[in-house]
């Protein structure tokens, strides 16, 4: 426990019982410094550095990520941003919105990246919240769009320009090659290699 002596009076003051865990075991001050080392390293080098059990490391960054959840409070986006991350191989996708204006993820989930997916989050959210969304920035991905215009049919939708230089670039590469098929000759040659 710290304990400080007072400048003024010289008494000792510790802290208080109530700073523990409800299982005592740790101080909430330990618990939110092994929260804060886990976000920089992984759950077994912070076991192995602070001579713990990996289940007890495991159960400090929980606590402390509850604790982190509830300081930021009930989400309230005006504008998010909506993808979706591979978090197995053969594509198992769970989908990621972001309050773009506070530059933090506000929900991760779903099983997969489809429409009843997207619509976890609009249940998370509330109608109220989702009725405040004005900009919804997405992939062209349409359960992410069928399902932004069905629960926030007011917020406007904005596409990545990775996905559109994207299709703008197909589209440019399907005109040249018909271009090429078309010429003939010296014509062709300049076609050829061009972008």
């Amino acid at each position: 426990m710290r304990r400080v002596q007072c400048r003024r009076c010289g008494t000792v003051k510790r802290e208080r019982l109530e700073d523990f865990l409800e299982n005592a075991l740790h101080s909430k001050r330990f618990a939110r410094y092994i929260g804060e080392r886990c976000r920089s390293s992984t759950i077994t080098d912070v076991a192995r550095e602070q001579s713990l059990d990996w289940h007890t490391v495991k159960r400090l960054e929980k606590e402390y990520m509850r604790e982190q959840l509830e300081r930021a409070g009930k989400a309230r986006p005006k504008v998010i941003g909506i993808d979706e991350i591979s978090v197995r191989k053969g594509h198992e996708y769970r989908i990621v919105v972001s309050d773009l204006e506070k530059h933090r993820p506000i929900w991760f989930g779903g099983t997969d990246r489809s429409e009843a997916s997207m619509d976890e989050f609009y249940a998370f959210l509330g109608e109220k919240p989702a009725k405040r969304i004005r900009l919804a920035v997405m992939d062209m991905w349409k359960p992410f769009r069928a399902s932004t215009n069905r629960h926030a049919p007011q917020a406007a939708i904005l596409f990545d320009k990775f996905h559109i230089l994207r299709h703008l670039g197909e589209a440019l590469d399907k005109v040249r090659k018909q271009e090429y098929a078309r010429l003939e000759g010296k014509s062709r040659t300049f076609i050829k290699g061009q972008k």
